[in-house]
């Protein structure tokens, strides 16, 4: 299912699967369309993106909820800079609802959770991928959780919804301007967002 999901795709300028538990990066040039798509179901893709041109200006988690009156990121949400310039658009979603709360696992997050000792995580994932690109740790902020959803009930409480990404779903992000595309393809073991069998994603580039 996951080759549907490509199938007809006209202007590709860049096609790479993504192995399980590894991180990812590009720059996408303005006007062009990058394609993450879930091939096997229920695989968590933690995203973050910065101005290709002026790295210290990123995503920024609350600027994109509060501007869009909603948590979830779904078809027509513009994510958004510190700044407040537009970095991408969600211009096709099959899912339909997208985490933006729940940011990203890490080594100490994972003992504090779960009192497990792990040597992976997307915090790691991120710092390496980061690396590569000039910055620093203090580059990651809260992410976009792709094909995750974390429901919010009238209490507070918060859980990672388990099953709601089905094979070969994608979402389609239109960049607004010259945008570094960071993302961690997510290799939790220990709480359902992977389905505990983190898996590889697809990444695709299109020109306008």
């Amino acid at each position: 299912m996951g080759n549907d999901a490509a199938a007809g795709l006209g202007g590709v300028v860049y096609d790479f699967t993504v192995p399980a538990r590894q991180p990812w990066s590009r720059v996408i040039k303005a006007g062009e369309i990058l394609r993450i798509i879930d091939l096997e179901g229920q695989q968590a893709v933690d995203f973050l993106c910065y101005d290709a041109n002026d790295p210290g200006d990123r995503y920024n988690a609350m600027n994109t909820i509060k501007v869009q009156g909603n948590t979830y990121v779904a078809k027509g949400t513009v994510l958004y800079s510190d700044a407040g310039k537009p970095l991408f658009t969600l211009i096709e979603d099959t899912l339909g609802q997208h985490d933006t709360v729940y940011g990203c696992c890490s080594n100490p997050n994972n003992f504090l959770r779960y009192g497990v000792v792990t040597t992976e995580s997307c915090y790691s994932n991120f710092l390496k991928e980061l690396a590569a690109h000039g910055l620093k740790r203090d580059a990651i902020v809260g992410n976009v959780n792709f094909f995750m959803q974390v429901p919010i009930l009238a209490d507070g409480r918060a859980g990672i919804a388990d099953g709601v990404s089905p094979p070969g779903g994608y979402v389609d992000l239109r960049a607004e301007t010259d945008v570094l595309a960071v993302l961690s393809n997510c290799p939790q073991m220990h709480n359902p967002c992977n389905g505990y069998n983190p898996t590889p994603i697809r990444v695709i580039v299109r020109a306008p």
